[in-house]
């Protein structure tokens, strides 16, 4: 479902609907014109005036009021506000699952509030660099952390358009985080990747490199000019790297590699640990349209892997399976996807391409489920310079292909035109890539 379309799960953020933050707080007379105006947009959308009104329930049940006349003693009357604020955490914090008695509510949003930060700054250091001065946040809505001082903000006209929809984003953005976190504590997700980290050192890696001692070499790849995709790569020791100047065309890539021990050899393979910060499983939840991290994100936990050939590949599987048999545990591999010796990767997500080489499942076991990645050299070297398939790329198509920017950053408040944007950043991700 899009994003931006009156059908989206955030309606409530979108700037052409009955929600859209406007010069002025929504206070205007029932029977005045902007009024009248107002009821019109909504007098045959049944699904938009339903939401209206459960979004102008959760507001007064939120701050214990009957109207939004009420909203004014707030905001002006410093006493009343604070006792409402104390009450609001007690209510966040059962909607999240967080008991008063055991949990400190007031650092628990402080932390959703810097997740919902992360979101937009994460933007503003790569996918949206050069424009990180048109999105940065209003400093008074980035040092605001507690909710009903940000919902007040929505409604007070002493604040810029800018800020009073940043404070809405923000707390759409803390509420995501919010969903994020409980599902974290319901299925205890930092003891499981802890587990996970455990049996790769004591089952799978070769006892014959301590834990973290890791092999240096570098990947000496040719690239086609058509597409910059790899046609030739040779493994390098440090030695060799340092002899070579590589030239237009050609890429030096580090890695450092483990072993793992196949019947007589030790067989090597470069490994990085995927575990999602929460800002970017926000990002996810948003680019999915989805409230609900449980649906959204499968892949909390996960594995990269590039190994020297596709034979080593098919080692390091039936590896992988017979060690987890060894650690007490069957593990069954799910929604399995091969493109290593060739097809179209059938990925759904927008912005991705068809044309991604990679093996792709889901390995179950020990109660957890870990998603893994494995490349060969080439196919790894494609995941990073090839041309609409380089994961830079793919983090640039994403964010603007699903909507999300034009939903964070919405052209009438911020002047962006993401379109062009989009254009102008593929070409800049691109020249960085294919550069010496």
């Amino acid at each position: 479902m899009n994003l931006l379309n009156n059908k989206s799960i955030f309606t409530s953020m979108l700037q052409d609907g009955p929600f859209a933050v406007g010069d002025l707080p929504p206070f205007a007379h029932p029977f005045s014109k902007e009024a009248k105006n107002w009821v019109l947009t909504l007098r045959d959308n049944q699904l938009m005036k339903t939401k209206y009104r459960a979004v102008r329930s959760q507001i007064f049940n939120f701050l214990g009021i009957n109207s939004f006349d009420e909203i004014l003693v707030l905001i002006h009357d410093r006493k009343h506000r604070e006792k409402t604020a104390e009450r609001s955490r007690r209510l966040l914090g059962n909607m999240f699952g967080l008991d008063s008695a055991t949990h400190d509510i007031s650092r628990y949003l402080h932390d959703y509030a810097r997740i919902a930060d992360d979101v937009v700054n994460s933007l503003r250091e790569k996918v949206l660099a050069p424009y990180r001065s048109h999105i940065e946040t209003t400093n008074e809505i980035e040092t605001t952390h507690d909710p009903v001082n940000l919902l007040l903000i929505i409604f007070d006209e002493r604040f810029h358009r800018k800020a009073r929809f940043e404070a809405k984003r923000k707390l759409v953005l803390m509420n995501l985080a919010g969903s994020i976190d409980q599902r974290e504590r319901e299925t205890d997700i930092e003891t499981k990747f802890s587990d996970f980290l455990r049996f790769l050192n004591s089952h799978v890696w070769s006892p014959s490199l301590k834990i973290g001692d890791l092999e240096i070499k570098y990947l000496h790849s040719h690239h086609h000019p058509d597409d910059f995709s790899c046609r030739e790569v040779t493994v390098l020791s440090e030695e060799q790297a340092r002899l070579l100047a590589p030239a237009a065309g050609e890429k030096l890539t580090l890695i450092k590699r483990r072993r793992f021990r196949s019947q007589d050899r030790e067989v090597p393979i470069y490994v990085t640990i995927r575990k999602k910060p929460p800002a970017a499983k926000v990002l996810k939840l948003l680019r999915k349209n989805e409230k609900n991290p449980a649906v959204a994100v499968d892949d909390e936990l996960g594995l990269m892997a590039v190994l020297n050939s596709v034979g080593d590949v098919k080692c390091f599987i039936r590896h992988l399976t017979n060690s987890a048999v060894q650690a007490g545990s069957l593990m069954t591999l799910e929604d399995i996807s091969d493109t290593l010796t060739g097809g179209r990767y059938g990925g759904t997500s927008t912005g991705s391409s068809g044309s991604t080489p990679m093996l792709k499942f889901f390995a179950r076991m020990g109660g957890i489920r870990v998603e893994f990645i494995i490349h060969t050299n080439r196919s790894y070297l494609n995941y990073i310079y090839q041309r609409d398939v380089a994961h830079d790329e793919y983090e640039v198509k994403r964010i603007f292909d699903t909507g999300v920017a034009d939903f964070l950053f919405p052209i009438d408040i911020y002047h962006l035109k993401m379109d062009e944007i989009r254009t102008s950043q593929i070409n800049t991700f691109r020249k960085r890539i294919e550069g010496s």
